[in-house]
């Protein structure tokens, strides 16, 4: 029992694996790996960006630190970037290696996007949002909901209902206003005829 416990005590622990980011001298490739030691990360890099190059050096994207010891492998977070360099090639900083057309172009003013989603599956016409960035630093974000088929026609009866009531108190007012003047011109000309009339008899 004695010797059983000494070997599990003696036994180093294995450190399992953690994920981690590759890529190589220029960033136009990259990958995802999981390696739980630094042997173990440049041979998965090797593969993951088929580089055949036996001579490599593996150093930090962010400022070129060289990693060449477990020791300091181990002490670097999960998700630690990294970059591959073979013979020959340099590590340089994010804003000298991006090409001149993958240069991000300057914004305008003002920028509008607009996505169309759905709170429901049942829904036939969804969710429109509408967003405006301005000077990529403020930015108004508006949503217009229409939740539902019932939803969008009681609307549009409501407005129709609305809209033929309106109609029918302009019609009845304009009745009324066409009837007032054809009555007020009847008598006017009424008074006139009877004077004609009266003067022929003599």
């Amino acid at each position: 029992m004695r010797s059983q416990t000494k070997k599990v005590l003696l036994t180093p622990l294995m450190h399992s694996a953690r994920p981690f980011r590759v890529s190589n001298h220029d960033r136009s490739s990259r990958r995802g790996v999981m390696a739980n030691s630094l042997k173990e990360l440049l041979s998965k890099t090797l593969d993951a960006l088929v580089i055949t190059s036996g001579l490599v050096i593996l150093v930090l994207e962010e400022d070129g630190t060289v990693v060449d010891t477990e020791e300091f492998f181990q002490t670097l977070g999960d998700n630690t970037h990294f970059m591959i360099l073979e013979k020959g090639q340099k590590w340089t900083p994010v804003s000298n290696s991006i090409p001149a057309r993958q240069q991000p172009k300057k914004s305008g003013i003002a920028r509008v996007t607009f996505n169309l989603y759905k709170l429901n599956p049942r829904d036939v016409i969804g969710c429109l949002n509408v967003k405006a960035t301005m000077y990529e630093m403020y930015s108004v974000s508006y949503d217009i909901r229409c939740t539902g088929l019932k939803a969008m026609l009681r609307s549009l009866m409501r407005f129709l209902s609305h809209a033929a009531q309106a109609t029918g108190w302009f019609l009845i007012y304009t009745g009324t206003y066409m009837l007032r003047m054809l009555g007020d011109t009847e008598e006017q000309a009424s008074p006139g005829s009877r004077s004609r009339r009266g003067f022929t008899c003599e």
